[in-house]
């Protein structure tokens, strides 16, 4: 049997119409990128913004750890955060950027209209787009394990940040 599947349509910063957008700065795995999709749409994100390059695209296996919640989020692929993030400030989010010096996301009263940036499995947020973050929060760590799966942190972001 063979199956032929269109490529994924993409969507453009236009059809952002929410109060609460997720930026994936590089995120190179798709089971990640798929977890991520899922736990978004799980609480009603509909906008998710990755860059065109040297970042995962929506290939099968994003596809199916999604779960079927790529139907419901509109993926946006830009040429540019930073002009993603310039855009999104324009329209009145806040952009709140996940590192681990920032200040801990608890201690944080978030915008009606916010922005989640996550980095990249391996290096986290860019500097660039570290820069152009309004805020730097930070999951606080207290074993000896100091980071957490991306799409882990995500999610415990998400929940806490969401309505």
């Amino acid at each position: 049997i063979i199956v032929d599947i269109n490529d994924y349509d993409y969507k453009t910063l236009d059809v952002i119409d929410d109060d609460f957008v997720i930026i994936l700065d590089h995120i190179e795995d798709p089971h990640n990128f798929g977890a991520i999709i899922r736990t978004a749409e799980s609480m009603g994100i509909k906008n998710i913004i990755i860059p065109k390059d040297r970042s995962v695209v929506v290939n099968e296996t994003v596809m199916k750890t999604s779960a079927g919640a790529l139907n419901h989020v509109n993926i946006i692929r830009v040429t540019n955060l930073v002009n993603a993030i310039d855009y999104l400030k324009k329209e009145g989010f806040f952009i709140y950027g996940a590192e681990a010096d920032g200040v801990n996301y608890k201690s944080v009263d978030y915008s009606d209209r916010r922005c989640l940036v996550m980095g990249s499995e391996g290096k986290g947020i860019s500097p660039i787009v570290r820069k152009n973050c309004d805020e730097i929060v930070s999951l606080p760590m207290k074993g000896h394990v100091n980071s957490l799966n991306v799409s882990v942190a995500t999610a415990i972001f998400i929940y806490e940040m969401g309505d």
